[in-house]
Parts: structure tokens; sequence; C-alpha cells
């Protein structure tokens, strides 16, 4: 029998990232409940995440280190992590989807009974240690502190088990290999973009450019006809606005068209053709809810992360068909908002703080890295030609 049946130990956790998202790193301590003996602590970096994703590899952590050091006691769990707390006491909802199996892997590990404590920053610090020590490159092992252990070890340290991963690509240095590159052009104007009227994809209206709105393209169009030579095919949403503007494009750097259903625009539903006035007084919930929720969807519509989800399967079907190549594709605000925050590592939410005129453009890179996915380069956001009419 466990000599640990009947107690109790108390885990305090965090995690942290330089950056959010950046160099990420987590800290645990599990300590003897009766009489605050420290039995073991873990810190390890985690390669690059965000703050939330490194707190739950903090709380995972110390949940092994209990299964290992203290098997049959009972747990409290000690955070400063709001989120953690009550997404684990069942509180709060879990949206994120990086953070689902994290959760679930906790919960898994959890014994029946396992209860969270929200603690305040200053009663953590033993676990922020660990997480800066991690990060500074001071820490790499399990140390086991006290001789109470349910395997009756006496103190001493131990590597930890799971290697720490190797930092991403940056693109750069030997190995680093050719780019894929996305040339992201955002179609001319429509009437709908004069009005700020929300266009959305296949279920709506699907204008055609404006006067204007050639215009526009044909002057980014002879803007990037100097570099023609390198640009191995141009691809297209299906949506007559974008379809128009990729013609033209076509007619200066060569290549036939092609088509590319994830680089179709959001679906709107109910709010297609409307205003963000109009929507803001028909639908003022729905509007509050869209602006703070990425898995909200207008009636009919979609949500931006399934949105999210259909744009990089797209381009991961435009990386693996050019791979090395360079890509014009041209495509509309939404699809080339979550191309950029997911080179950046950056929440959804960043997406309504990025603006974009017609007929910019924008350029990203993949590098590939077999060491866990491409990484990604934002060369050119949001740039039009000197000169020319931005709508």
């Amino acid at each position: 029998m466990s000599t640990w049946a009947g107690r109790t130990v108390v885990i305090e956790a965090d995690g942290g990232s330089r950056g959010n998202p950046g160099r990420a790193a987590y800290g645990a301590v599990l300590k003897d409940a009766a009489t605050g003996e420290v039995i073991a602590e873990a810190g390890e970096t985690i390669g690059i995440a965000s703050n939330n994703v490194a707190e739950y590899r903090g709380l995972i952590a110390g949940l092994e280190l209990a299964a290992e050091y203290a098997p049959e006691a009972e747990v409290e769990v000690r955070m400063d992590s709001k989120l953690v707390v009550e997404q684990m006491s069942g509180n709060w909802k879990i949206k994120h989807p990086a953070m689902k199996p994290l959760a679930m892997q906790a919960n898994r590990l959890a014994p029946v009974g396992t209860t969270f404590t929200w603690i305040p920053r200053e009663r953590n610090k033993h676990a922020d240690r660990l997480v800066n020590e991690a990060l500074d490159g001071k820490r790499t092992e399990v140390v086991t502190r006290g001789s109470g252990t349910g395997s009756g070890s006496a103190s001493g340290t131990r590597p930890i088990t799971e290697p720490a991963p190797a930092p991403p690509s940056r693109g750069w240095g030997p190995g680093a290999g050719t780019p894929t590159t996305l040339v992201l052009v955002r179609h001319g104007a429509t009437a709908h973009t004069a009005e700020k009227r929300f266009s959305g994809g296949l279920g709506g209206s699907d204008p055609g450019l404006t006067e204007e709105g050639r215009a526009q393209v044909r002057a980014t169009a002879e803007w990037l006809q100097p570099m023609a030579p390198e640009i191995d095919a141009i691809v297209s949403s299906p949506m007559r606005r974008t379809r128009e503007s990729a013609e033209i494009l076509a007619s200066f750097l060569g290549h036939e068209v092609e088509l590319e259903d994830g680089l179709v625009e959001m679906e709107f539903g109910t709010w297609e053709g409307l205003t963000s006035g109009e929507v803001e007084q028909q639908f003022p919930d729905e509007l509050s809810s869209w602006l703070g929720d990425p898995e909200c969807s207008p009636g009919g519509g979609e949500s931006f992360r399934s949105v999210e989800k259909r744009v990089l399967a797209g381009r991961d079907r435009l990386l693996s068909s050019y791979a090395g190549k360079t890509v014009v594709a041209v495509t509309h605000v939404t699809p080339i908002k979550v191309l950029v925050a997911d080179a950046l590592r950056a929440p959804l939410d960043a997406l309504f703080r990025m603006e974009l005129a017609a007929a910019s453009v924008t350029v990203v890179s993949w590098f590939g890295d077999a060491g866990g996915g491409p990484t990604a380069h934002l060369r050119l956001f949001n740039a039009r030609p000197t000169g020319a009419v931005v709508g």
C-alpha cells in the first residue's frame, strides 16, 4: 500500500512565454500539504507557445509528479492562472483548440477529487522561479527534495525524460532550403467595398469589380510585373471579384488562373450586404458575441475558427503543390488576415487589428521544417504601389 494513501499533496504550477506566443516554459512543484516539504520540482522549456498553453503544461507536469512521487495521495492544485483553474473546475468552457487536448490530458492525470485553487501571483513564486530558470537555461531536470516520497527515494535529481523540443527553424542558416512564397493580393474594389458592406463568400451576392477596382488591380499588376519571371503560378478564390482581379494580374504576369476554394471569403450569413452600422442596429447581441468569440458565426455564416481551418487547409494544399515556388494568390480580407495571424502565431482576435486596402499586396514565405512543420516569415503587409488609389 502506498505511504501516501489518506495524505494530501499540493501542486503549485505555472507557465510563461516571452513574447506570448514566444519562447515558453513551465514550472511545477509538488509539496507535502501537512509539512510544506518540497517532494519534487520540475521546469522545462517547450519551444514556442502562448502563456496559457505553457500554464497547462505546468499543470500536467505537476500531476505527473504527483502520480510518480505521491501515488494515492489526495491532490490540491494551486495556480495563479484564473483561466486554467476555472476551466479545470468546470466553470468555464474550453474553446481554444490548442488547449482542449491539454485539458483532456490533465483531466486524465488528475485523481478523482482533485481540487483547483486560484492563488495570487505572489504566492506562486516557487513555480514562477522554475519557469524563468528553464527559460534562462538553468534547469533541465526533475529535482526530488524530500525523503517522504511514495517510493521511499532519497533526495536527488533525474533528467527530464521528455527532451526539450529543438528551437523552430528561423528560415535561415544551413538547411533552411528554398521557401514557398505566397504573394497574397486582395481583390480590387467593388460597390460593397466603397460602401463598407459585408461581402462574403459563395453564399453572398458576389459583386464584380468597379472601374475603380479594375484600375487598382492594374496598378498593382504593373508594380508586380518586374518580378514576373519569378512567379510560378496564379491562383484565385472562385469569387467573381477575385477571378476578375486574377485575370488582370495574369495579363501582366502570365500563367493561367487556377482556383482554390480555401481562399474564399468568410460567409456572413444574415449580415451579407449590410454595413457595420446596420448590423449593430439589427443584430447587436450577435455582433457583440462575434467580436469576442472566434467560435461565433453570423446567422447562416461561418465563424472565424471555421474560416481559419478552411484557409489553412487551402494553404497546405498550395504549399504541397508548389513547394519551393512563388505563387500569386488572389483572395479576400479575412483569408489574408488569417494567414498573417497564423504566420505570426498570433491569436485570431489579432484580425481585428489589421487593415487591408483593396488590391494591396501581402507576402508570406514558408520554410520547410522537418522538426515540426513549416516556419513562416511575413515579408510584406498591405503594400500598394506609390500613387495608387487606396480603397
